[in-house]
């Protein structure tokens, strides 16, 4: 490079630089969604202008593009040591064995720190090194495709992906300080390399509608950009924030229509529940009894006081039947929402702060005026605990004097298919409750699966009449499809049921408080389950919802030796599992959410999950041919309107896919004699490419030639596919699923050189 030439590139490389350095800040901001801010923050910011400035001086003193990749990965390893691992470095900077061992601790750390917690997360060390270490290795591959391949486009693509990675995560207001940055540092970097590759006046073309479909791709650029920003992000789910006090909590949808309760972006510890009980217990928020057919709404029924006498108090059963007292003490850690959770059946609430009333129907407790948020509580509960003879002795025909009219109703128009079913599952039962049995255990058999995917692939994500009934014959869905179900397969056995929403018991944290095991109650475990009540035992809650909780079940008398207050229901706590997860976070039980197969609503069993899988593989393996191809037919459809550089260009990414060196040392015609020489092109078509590149080359006026466009493009055509005949099978398949032209530009130290010709 003459001196001149390097006096031209020096300012563009500058500028390049600091465009850079803007691009990957402004990609690290949105982390601030995610990440509570910390010393992370100033410390990827200097790590990225340390490696930057490393990379430019390198390439000032004109060392080689590898070196100067080195240099800034020396950089980035000086500075990660130093901050982090510094205790385990020679000189604290220079990484020893050890310092090996402690990465990878400092990374899983971070990892685990990631899966289990909840944003923002906390500005753990092991969280900062992962952050500020990524910053960097992230700042050396953008400045070494923007200003050493040369390609700001593909970086530009890398860096509008990697900043809407924390808004999918999650999705909150546009950023609009990162967002700006990063759209005027992306049409910066593509303004300065169009500029820096006009400014030389050599033999290369540079025609100005080269630098027209520059800008046309980053005005596309930033118009995707900002449709993604204003229009995709706000149709996301409100993003979920852990913390306690009078923080942003979790929020409850008592009305099955949860969308965003279904698809949260995180788990978020919201409850920490004690109890006498022995086991964790289920923790109800509201009961839902009025069905329109498409939506249940949650229950209006009178209230009280809290403070008043008669706003709970004791439960009636029938003589005989064994009640349990419990005490239940929770604190809300995260959770904003007026309707309280508790234990059930309430008979007394203690310690709120606020005006909270009671809804003696179905004892749940509502907020007047305040929240949930940061409340510290105490529960007392009466348990019936009836024995198996004493349930199947009762009926549930809805006589009672807590059945209100809209647990027993049913749409006019109610698909036929849900009554038969139910007559069909319940024939062989003689008693109210062995039908309710029969029920949940035909929904809990492998005739179903849990699925958050199947409902949304097959229409019916929803808790209304029809998306019951295909439920029922696709047999795959969540907990709001489970409860439905049963509630009207009850109603239409003449049952009252109503169903309710609240949380699975918690899992035990191995920690207890006055002797007292501790549990805590995860975001995702909202849970929608069916009851039934049934005369002098009261309301009864089954559990249907395949592969979730523990089944009711009573215990017989001859079992107990006839002892009624041994006859335990065991749906309080899991037995069978010992941390019930989430059923309105579909993901948790889901055994298909973590499968790539289905994620993103496409769902199924058996072998069509892995089917899906292979797909996507192969899909994403064809992006880089399909992209390929694409460029490969801009460019001759430009040759064959007369743009002779797009001729030659396309000749020479064909080569550089197939591994044939493209050196900047060569011109046109040496070039070309060697692709005659050694892969035996036509030295016709050769011939007409020269012709053509030398003429808009040396002759301003025939930059386009229209007039031997046809030639010139069937030229091109002609070489790339001699070149790729001269070829072996193995380097034509690796060219056309890893075309390196996508990431190589010819000239660049990575297009390859050839030994002078007295060597070869």
């Amino acid at each position: 490079m003459s001196s001149g030439e390097a006096q031209t590139r020096r300012p563009a490389e500058l500028a390049l630089t600091l465009g850079v350095f803007v691009a990957v800040v402004a990609a690290l901001l949105p982390l601030l969604r995610v990440v509570s801010s910390g010393g992370w923050v100033p410390g990827a910011i200097a790590l990225a202008a340390l490696v930057l400035t490393a990379g430019y001086l390198a390439r000032w003193f004109r060392l080689p593009a590898l070196a100067a990749s080195i240099l800034e990965a020396a950089v980035w390893i000086v500075v990660v040591t130093l901050v982090f691992l510094r205790d385990t470095a020679l000189l604290g900077v220079i990484p020893t064995p050890e310092t090996l061992h402690a990465a990878p601790q400092l990374l899983r750390g971070a990892f685990d720190q990631i899966q289990q917690g909840a944003a923002p997360l906390a500005a753990t060390p092991e969280l900062s090194f992962l952050i500020v270490g990524a910053l960097g290795l992230l700042a050396i591959m953008i400045d070494h495709v923007v200003i050493t391949a040369r390609m700001p486009l593909l970086a530009a693509v890398g860096l509008i992906a990697i900043s809407l990675v924390p808004s999918i995560a999650v999705p909150g207001a546009l950023n609009v300080v990162a967002f700006v940055l990063l759209a005027g540092a992306i049409l910066f970097l593509l303004r300065v390399e169009v500029r820096a590759r006009e400014a030389p006046k050599d033999a290369r073309v540079r025609t100005r509608a080269a630098a027209h479909g520059v800008t046309a791709t980053a005005v596309g650029i930033g118009a995707i950009a900002v449709v993604v920003a204003l229009v995709a992000a706000p149709l996301l789910p409100a993003p979920q924030r852990a913390g306690g006090g009078l923080g942003t909590g979790a929020s409850i949808d008592p009305s099955l229509q949860l969308g965003d309760d279904l698809r949260r972006p995180s788990d978020t510890e919201v409850l920490r529940v004690r109890t006498n009980s022995g086991t964790a217990p289920y923790l109800r928020v509201a009961t839902l009894s009025s069905f329109d057919g498409v939506v249940w709404q949650p229950d209006r029924a009178p209230t009280l006081p809290l403070s008043t006498a008669q706003s709970l108090g004791p439960i009636a059963v029938d003589p005989g039947v064994t009640v349990n007292p419990y005490t239940t003490d929770i604190q809300v850690e995260n959770l904003v929402t007026s309707w309280l959770p508790v234990s059930f059946p309430a008979v007394e609430v203690t310690g709120l702060d606020g005006d909270w009333a009671a809804m003696p129907a179905n004892r749940t407790v509502v907020g007047r005026s305040g929240t949930s948020q940061g409340q510290s509580y105490q529960v007392q509960t009466q348990v019936p605990r009836p024995t198996l003879e004493q349930i199947r002795a009762r009926s549930a025909d809805g006589r009672g004097p807590n059945v209100s009219p809209e647990s027993l109703a049913l749409p006019a128009e109610l698909p036929a298919i849900i009554a038969q079913t139910a007559r069909d599952v319940t024939a062989g039962a003689t008693t109210d409750y062995d039908r309710l049995h029969e029920l949940q255990t035909w929904f809990r058999s492998s005739a179903f699966r849990y699925s958050l995917s199947a409902p949304v692939q097959d229409g019916f994500d929803g808790s209304g009449a029809d998306a019951v009934a295909s439920f029922l014959q696709v047999r795959s869905g969540y907990c709001v499809h489970f409860a439905s179900a049963f509630a009207l397969m009850a109603r239409t056995l003449g049952m009252p049921a109503r169903i309710v929403v609240g949380y699975l018991p918690g899992s035990s944290t191995g920690q207890n408080v006055d002797g007292q095991a501790v549990y805590v109650v995860q975001s995702g475990q909202l849970h929608a389950w069916p009851e039934v009540y049934f005369d002098g035992i009261g309301w009864v809650p089954f559990e249907p919802t395949n592969s979730l909780g523990v089944p009711t079940n009573f215990v017989s008398d001859s079992i107990t030796g006839g002892t009624p207050g041994e006859a335990a229901r065991q749906t309080t706590a899991p037995t069978s599992s010992p941390a019930p997860t989430s059923s309105l976070d579909p993901t948790a039980n889901d055994p298909t959410a973590n499968d790539p197969a289905v994620a993103g609503g496409a769902g199924g069993g058996g072998l069509v999950p892995v089917g899906t899988v292979l797909l996507g593989i192969l899909l994403a393996l064809a992006v880089p041919a399909v992209v390929r191809a694409v460029l490969r037919r801009r460019l001759l459809l430009a040759a064959r309107h007369g743009d002779a550089a797009a001729a030659w260009r396309a000749v020479q990414d064909e080569a550089i896919d197939l591994g044939i060196p493209v050196p900047a040392s060569e011109s046109p015609r040496m070039f070309a004699a060697r692709l005659a020489a050694e892969r035996g092109v036509d030295a016709a078509a050769m011939g007409a490419l020269v012709r053509a590149i030398e003429r808009a080359s040396y002759a301003p006026g025939h930059r386009r030639d229209p007039a031997h466009g046809d030639e010139t493009a069937d030229a091109a055509a002609s070489v790339c596919a001699h070149l790729r005949a001269s070829t072996g099978a193995a380097a034509r398949l690796l060219a056309t699923l890893a075309p390196r032209s996508l990431v190589v530009r010819p000239g660049s130290v990575y297009a390859g050189s050839v030994p002078p010709p007295h060597a070869r």
